[in-house]
């Protein structure tokens, strides 16, 4: 039986692996969804998204300053979704999505992409902190304000999806929700495109959004020391989308490269293009210090490609140090030694790549999907259950 399911994220304006999912669940699933969101920019999404039903309400800034984050809040507080007709809401998390709870009050979801990383990933907190050094109290004050407030609106969830194990564990560690509460269902690729490439060429890919999240100075800087101790002409290719606040972590990428024709930067790819590097690249490089889980890395085992990731967070529950990939520290001299070893060994670079391309049909759309349908039955028929049992009680009495 097909559900109606809303499903609200605050943001759908990038090409993100959660713009991904969302894609795909409106592409595989059996249920009917209905997108709700409060910035929806098609034109810098991924493009099929316009075939699907996706309403803009009562839209809020993506800028991330204080005042911005608090006048977007106080609006998804206030945000009332025409929800009638649905049989479930699906938050979609890795944030504010939450306060979207306060005034919609049918049975509800979380698909967690993460908790907001500013409050709860102890790493990202680090560099947010540093980053608003001059703004600390500020900062250590909206969170423990939002501590109390997010705790609240998590109790109001039936069930939690979490996109990874170390997502989970962010979750348990806050005291969000108790470990039972959650599912791991892993985002994952195209099965039917799990084909192995026997194109090696001379670059390292490395591509994903350019933000300063994704710590892709560490992959330019490990490149200029692998080129500096070697004689291997290999270069450096960074694919990804830029949006307008990125633009001056950008810049800066630009000056570390120093304008080197080895460093090739390729800006708001399409498909078709990634895919053609995927196919043709020696490697691909994954440098986010703290990934929640990452689907660059599996869409470059799907090629039979190995990855070179920093050995933390999400990376570590899909690559297998030594057989499908190399998890390294996030050290420049570590990334460069891995690259070289890669290089002069090519028949261990291609055995890893083809065990990762075994590995990675674990992590599939279609998987991914049906234990999404899943849940969302079980969930609606529980609270269907519920209902006629209230119902019965009610005649009885």
């Amino acid at each position: 039986m097909a559900r109606q399911v809303a499903l609200y994220h605050p943001w759908i304006y990038l090409k993100s692996g959660l713009e991904r999912t969302l894609l795909e669940l409106a592409k595989r699933s059996r249920h009917q969804w209905t997108f709700y969101t409060s910035h929806y920019d098609s034109e810098n999404t991924y493009p099929d998204l316009k075939l699907y039903n996706i309403q803009e309400v009562n839209r809020v800034s993506v800028q991330r300053e204080y005042r911005s984050v608090l006048n977007a809040a106080k609006t998804i507080t206030q945000t009332v979704l025409p929800l009638e007709g649905k049989d479930l809401l699906v938050v979609s998390c890795d944030g504010l999505g939450s306060l979207i709870t306060c005034r919609n009050r049918i049975p509800t979801i979380n698909l967690c992409f993460t908790p907001l990383r500013a409050v709860y990933d102890e790493i990202y907190r680090e560099h947010h902190l540093l980053q608003h050094a001059k703004k600390r109290w500020l900062a250590l004050g909206f969170e423990s304000a939002f501590r109390i407030i997010d705790k609240l609106l998590w109790s109001r969830y039936q069930k939690i999806i979490s996109i990874s194990d170390c997502v989970k564990t962010r979750i348990v560690s806050a005291n969000l929700a108790s470990k039972e509460k959650i599912d791991v269902v892993y985002p994952g690729i195209d099965e039917k495109n799990i084909v192995a490439s026997d194109v090696f060429e001379s670059f390292f890919f490395l591509p994903g959004r350019i933000m300063w999240t994704k710590n892709i100075e560490l992959a330019i800087t490990a490149f200029r020391q692998f080129k500096n101790l070697t004689k291997h002409n290999f270069r450096l290719v960074i694919a990804g989308m830029v949006d307008e606040k990125s633009k001056p972590y950008f810049e800066k990428l630009k000056q570390l490269a120093g304008h080197s024709p080895d460093v090739i930067f390729c800006l708001n790819p399409d498909d078709a293009t990634l895919c053609d590097y995927y196919h043709r690249c020696y490697a691909t490089l994954f440098t986010a210090f703290n990934e929640d889980l990452g689907l660059t890395p599996m869409e470059a085992m799907s090629h039979g490609k190995p990855v070179i990731a920093v050995n933390r967070g999400g990376p570590r529950e899909v690559i297998v140090h030594g057989e499908t990939g190399l998890l390294m520290p996030a050290d420049e001299n570590a990334f460069a030694l891995a690259m070289e070893q890669l290089v002069s060994h090519q028949a261990r670079a291609r055995a890893l790549g083809h065990a990762g391309l075994e590995r990675v049909k674990q992590f599939t759309w279609e998987k991914f999907v049906s234990k999404m349908d899943d849940v969302v039955d079980r969930v609606t028929g529980e609270t269907e259950n519920l209902s006629k049992r209230s119902m019965k009680d009610d005649v009885l009495t």
